[in-house]
């Protein structure tokens, strides 16, 4: 049991401190240990080979010029946290404690008012540059561990994390609302755990551990009901859709979007009479379409709208089905990855791909991989010369002109689009829009510090949402899956951050973002290829497999066949105008294209991109086209600012790469970004 009398004396003594952090800092964190439950940092050694818990950890910070230079991390924890303390003043303050006195006497003088008044202009460049040291001295070393810490010594803590440890985004942890833990906050036994685990477990506090598992748990069920319904004899996309809307209430009944529990509570509630469960459910749904009172739930509620409630059919259940339903409902689905649920729903709702339900899924990380240099990086240089423009203005005193540098950028960020022209389920949009709203908490927490009402500007002013990330999918399902995964995403965005603010209506907005169509061809239409027989000519579907009745491995099923089509008119599909391009396009090798998806499509291919070598592999059209992209830019809204694409080593091969020559042999070379699976960033 933590000694709550301890705990108020060190919060009343700290808040007395001021001046010199460099005279506190130890002292503070050293009783901040004590508070939270963990041990004093060590002694130093001679050897930072053993200083994998100290003050004042030395470290070589690399510089340009091929040398290195001395820095000292103010208290590190190998595998945990690079720290660094300031010591910020209150307004109008003046220490009257005659140890105070004496300390501020003997300060040196740049240091007498600490570092900055706290709300100031001073005291947020020094928090920033703070940051900043940090996050140097973590590039700096052999590991960089997942957090840095900022600490205004006796005021508050700022928790910085990068749970792939790749040291190039920090972002505030969990998020913008919960980062900085004042004093106050160490009264609560949930805060003083959160240190601890920073402390002694921070990669316990990474969500995708327990969000995966509740995804894959939850995508179980959706399966076994979706095998369920399709055996009574409803049509997949009618399944497909009604799952949609039924995993929806339950998300929002989690997150407070509708009365909590409530949708749970009304399946229980018709245990014993489950044909009661289709008239109320699109009661209910076609409630959540037009806002107001819901018989279903007895309560009144937002208008969602945005096309998923638009046609409320809901299916008649049996007693079996009802309990699926239910044990769907009782999870948390506040916790869902939407980084992975994508893939999964899409697995679960078309019963082609069910077999690979428990199989390989792109992992987050790996999405991040591709989503840091091709698009945040270049944002976070934006709003690194944002930052610099509004604290000069605001360190002048010209509060306004820092506000309005500040919200330029944001503007900027509120408005630019990102495109994934194969964009599937969603992933990797979705990990992009995540990205951006990090970003979008430090440029609103910054706007605070310099008088911004945040709440007012989220709410009702700009801010990055789904109409910003743009999808090409040419599989139904995906695409309709995709939209709901960045909503879903959104969403859980918004109430981590504001609580239980409500969103502004429509929940949900039918922005018609992700378009379900071809991402590289067009043409005026497609006849069925006749064979010499006069039967139409097919292939197999490229999804449903069969078990082999020798080895019991999954083999293609040979009676799940798709016609062979030829196309009039031949042309490359045009793509959205987007800022930024991102993927992980379909690969299918040159040797396998006319097998995989029919001679007509090849040919027509062929036809539509006369620059593109018929050895080319199927991916190299999107390269092609986002290449293209690229040499339109003009710095001034049009062209694409930055592509990244995953691919695989073919890209390496003579003839792929003489795709990319037709790109890069003129004045303006492209500067192109793509990842290898298992091998570096080239």
């Amino acid at each position: 049991m933590a000694d709550l009398q301890g705990i108020d004396d060190f919060i009343d003594r700290w808040a007395k401190s001021g001046a010199n952090e460099r005279a506190n800092y130890q002292i503070f964190l050293s009783e901040l240990c004590d508070v939270i439950g963990v041990d004093r940092p060590e002694p130093s050694s001679a050897s930072d080979a053993f200083n994998d818990y100290v003050f004042e950890r030395s470290v070589d910070i690399p510089k340009r010029d091929g040398t290195t230079s001395k820095g000292r991390i103010d208290l590190y924890r190998k595998g945990c946290f690079v720290l660094e303390a300031k010591q910020g003043v209150e307004a109008r303050s003046k220490p009257t404690d005659p140890a105070q006195l004496a300390l501020l006497a003997d300060a040196p003088r740049q240091n007498r008012t600490g570092h900055g008044v706290r709300g100031s202009a001073g005291w947020v460049a020094s928090m920033l540059s703070a940051k900043g040291q940090a996050e140097q001295y973590a590039k700096a070393l052999p590991e960089w561990p997942p957090f840095v810490i900022v600490v205004d010594v006796g005021h508050v803590i700022e928790l910085w994390a990068d749970f792939s440890r790749s040291g190039k985004n920090y972002t505030q942890h969990p998020d913008a609302k919960g980062f900085r833990i004042t004093m106050e906050d160490l009264r609560d036994e949930d805060t003083r755990s959160l240190l601890r685990a920073v402390w002694t477990d921070p990669m316990s506090l990474d969500p995708s551990l327990v969000t995966a598992k509740v995804t894959r748990d939850i995508a179980v069920h959706l399966a076994a009901l979706g095998r369920s319904f399709e055996q009574d004899g409803h049509a997949p996309e009618v399944v497909a859709r009604f799952l949609m809307r039924a995993l929806f209430t339950m998300f929002a009944e989690d997150v407070g979007l509708i009365p909590e529990d409530s949708f749970t509570d009304m399946l229980k509630s018709v245990r014993g009479n489950p044909h009661q469960f289709k008239d109320m459910a699109e009661e209910l749904w076609a409630r959540m379409n037009t806002g107001g009172f819901s018989t279903a739930l007895r309560a009144d509620l937002l208008r969602f709208n945005g096309g998923l409630f638009k046609e409320g059919e809901a299916l008649p259940v049996r007693a079996e089905q009802l309990s699926l339903l239910i044990e769907a409902a009782d999870h948390n689905w506040r916790n869902v990855e939407p980084a992975i649920f994508g893939t999964l729903l899409e697995r679960a709702l078309d019963k082609r791909q069910r077999h690979k339900l428990g199989a390989h899924y792109t992992p987050r990380a790996y999405v991040e991989r591709l989503i840091r240099p091709a698009l945040m990086e270049p944002l976070r240089s934006d709003w690194e010369a944002a930052k610099a423009q509004a604290l000069i203005h605001a360190e002048k005193g010209e509060d306004k002109k820092a506000r309005e540098a500040v919200r330029t950028f944001h503007h900027a960020l509120c408005t630019l689009r990102v495109l994934d022209p194969a964009c599937g389920s969603g992933n990797f949009l979705y990990v992009a829009m995540e990205q951006m709203k990090r970003l979008e908490g430090e440029v609103t927490d910054m706007l605070s510090e310099l008088g911004e009402d945040q709440i007012g500007l989220m709410l009702e002013g700009e801010t990055v949402d789904p109409h910003q990330f743009l999808g090409i999918e040419l599989n139904p399902w995906a695409a309709s899956v995709a939209e709901l995964v960045l909503w879903i995403g959104y969403l859980q965005w918004h109430y981590r951050t504001y609580g239980r603010a409500a969103p502004s209506e429509p929940v949900l907005r039918d922005f018609r973002n992700i378009e379900h169509r071809d991402a590289v061809l067009d043409y005026a239409e497609r006849t069925p290829r006749m064979g010499e027989d006069g039967a139409p000519v097919t292939i197999w579907d490229g999804l449903t497999t069969k078990l082999h009745p020798v080895t019991g491995e999954a083999v293609p099923d040979g009676e799940a066949r798709i016609p062979v089509y030829d196309y009039a008119k031949p042309k490359p599909a045009k793509w959205p105008q987007a800022d930024f391009i991102i993927g992980n396009p379909p690969f299918i090798g040159k040797g396998r294209m006319r097998d995989a998806l029919g001679s007509g499509y090849v040919e027509a291919l062929w036809a539509a991109y006369p620059k593109v070598p018929q050895s080319a592999d199927f991916v190299m059209f999107w390269w092609h086209k986002a290449a293209e992209a690229v040499r339109a830019h003009t710095g001034k809204g049009k062209g694409t600012r930055r592509l990244g694409l995953i691919t695989t080593n073919s890209i390496r091969q003579t003839f792929n790469r003489r795709v990319l020559a037709l790109h890069m042999d003129d004045k303006k070379p492209l500067s192109l970004r793509f990842a290898i699976p298992d091998h570096p960033w080239v």
